[in-house]
């Protein structure tokens, strides 16, 4: 066997590697986005195709799955969100604003419920959880920026503090599960309560 055959190999073992792990995490998503919020390993391995000991070879770990896990859902949720232009009024900017927040949030509910099963125990969720939450906590500081600068000091922060709590998650799902409301409308409830917090009014 040449050099260049067995670099071949490797290549190739890397690759079939790569692509068990892919299907594990795409599997565990999609368990998690129809509702099945703690798929038991058996389950997972069935809808990824490959064996039950394939997980237990390439995830040393529970924590192991939940940090590829959350990489693959931070991919995606940046794969759906765009910088928002700043070019424009404040009524604008909300609103484009809205509309990318609400369906990012909406996409992003059924792994966060999961994940809220078992973040108190795993240091890797709570690790994503804090990026995910400085990645959304730094668009609302661009997007609004005109509106935080009128403010000095504490003020802007606890302005900030307030809009990034009103475009969180938490507030989303508080709209859509306790109050039942239906996209649009919890969508329309957040603009409102930004527009009020930063001086735009009812909108």
């Amino acid at each position: 066997m040449t050099l260049v055959d067995v670099g071949g190999s490797i290549d190739g073992r890397t690759a079939r590697a790569n692509r068990t792990r892919a299907a594990v995490v795409d599997a565990l998503l999609a368990l998690l986005e129809e509702g099945d919020l703690r798929p038991p390993a058996p389950r997972i391995a069935e809808r990824a195709g490959v064996s039950l000991r394939s997980i237990f070879q390439h995830f040393t770990d529970r924590e192991a799955l939940f940090a590829a896990v959350a990489r693959a859902q931070l991919d995606r949720m940046r794969a759906n969100a765009h910088p928002i232009p700043l070019d424009g009024d404040l009524s604008k900017r909300l609103a484009a604003f809205v509309h990318q927040r609400a369906r990012v949030l909406e996409a992003l509910t059924p792994v966060r419920r999961a994940a809220l099963l078992y973040e108190p125990f795993s240091p890797q969720l709570q690790a994503a959880r804090r990026t995910a939450s400085d990645l959304g906590r730094a668009e609302v500081a661009r997007v609004f920026g005109p509106e935080l600068r009128a403010h000095r000091g504490a003020a802007r922060a606890r302005l900030l503090d307030a809009t990034d709590a009103a475009a969180g998650w938490t507030a989303w799902d508080r709209l859509r599960s306790d109050a039942g409301l239906d996209p649009e409308a919890a969508a329309s409830a957040m603009t409102r309560t930004i527009a009020a917090l930063l001086g735009g009014g009812a909108a």
